[in-house]
């Protein structure tokens, strides 16, 4: 998938439509996978991408390192659209 239609589906799990993933909301999108461990994963990639440590993938930065954890540990394949 592309990185514009990683954040598509992403979208769907905004729950609070506020444009931002959270923990929990990111657990859900995980989930809908069916990842084995999504709460265990989510708080993960939350350690790791969540550079402001407000509990939000909330700018460019962050869901980058997003994009990067989910190509690293979960074995997604996600590429920049040409």
């Amino acid at each position: 998938m592309t990185v514009d239609e990683f954040k598509a589906w992403l979208g769907r799990f905004d729950n609070d439509h506020n444009g931002h993933i959270s923990r929990e909301e990111l657990k859900e999108a995980l989930h809908s996978l069916r990842i084995w461990f999504g709460w265990w994963r989510a708080r993960q990639v939350m350690k790791e991408a969540d550079s402001n440590s407000n509990g939000q993938i909330d700018n460019a930065k962050e869901f980058e390192k997003l994009v990067n954890y989910a190509q690293k540990n979960l074995h997604m394949k996600i590429y920049e659209s040409n």
